[in-house]
């Protein structure tokens, strides 16, 4: 399996990280792709990649911190986005819940940001919390042909059919095993097999029976996929067959 959105770059799980892959390894999860969210974060997941063929970085400013994008650090986008290994731009976009930047401010961000993506080609792993309509229509205005991933997917069914009608990716992670998550498995359910990606976004959001133990790792992936199994009616192996499959897709992984 792929682990498509982890923070193996975040110091929560950098610095136990020989011990994180190898227990990831024994429950079949064996590609990564590490996701960023400012400057530390974008050159460690650079070295990450660097010295494992396992790991692929995902380089871009959180809309968190949005107040650090300049045009400075527009450049440093560029050039992180050229080096090898990386596989895309994020995570960016709308986040109206911590707000720690204004709207106004987070959509210069994410609109420049997406602007790169779409010079170099490259996918885009979108963050998205309390801002659905606005990411959206962004996204939709200024995307163009770009791959598009929704992470961590918390929207309402007529954004998630407003995603899957433009072929876009939408990130399944633990919250679709929490017991209140029923809206979640209806999308899930509605969802085209080919649209779906498991993620832990590890540290964070760790599936049940672990829920609320910290931090999360991407040995805990086989949970997410058996929960896509169940409200699915599929089996949990074909579930790590087709995301797997769409992965290589979304992210052009040779392996």
């Amino acid at each position: 399996m792929i682990d498509t959105h982890v923070h193996l770059n975040d110091d929560d799980l950098y610095a136990d990280l020989p011990q994180i892959l190898e227990r990831a390894n024994v429950n079949g999860v064996r590609t990564f792709v590490v996701v960023s969210y400012d400057t530390p974060s974008s050159e460690r997941a650079l070295k990450l990649a660097a010295e494992d063929p396992r790991i692929h970085a995902v380089v871009g400013i959180h809309p968190s911190n949005a107040l650090q994008w300049n045009e400075t650090s527009a450049e440093q986008l560029r050039q992180w986005a050229a080096k090898p290994g990386v596989v895309g731009i994020g995570e960016i976009g709308l986040d109206y819940y911590h707000e720690t930047a204004s709207p106004e401010i987070q959509k210069k961000a994410f609109r420049e940001q997406l602007s790169i993506a779409r010079s170099l080609n490259l996918p885009v792993v979108i963050h998205c919390r309390d801002a659905y309509n606005d990411t959206l229509d962004i996204l939709e205005a200024e995307a163009g042909n770009l791959t598009i991933i929704l992470h961590c997917f918390l929207g309402e069914m007529q954004h998630a059919e407003r995603a899957f009608a433009r072929g876009w990716y939408i990130g399944v992670d633990g919250p679709v095993t929490y017991k209140k998550s029923d809206d979640l498995r209806a999308i899930i359910r509605a969802a085209p097999q080919s649209l779906l990606l498991l993620e832990t976004d590890a540290p964070y959001l760790s599936p049940e029976p672990f829920r609320g133990k910290f931090p999360n790792e991407p040995a805990r992936l086989p949970y997410i996929a058996a929960k896509i199994a169940k409200t699915r009616n599929e089996t949990p192996d074909q579930v790590a067959e087709y995301t797997t499959t769409n992965a290589r897709k979304a992210f052009r992984l040779k392996a």
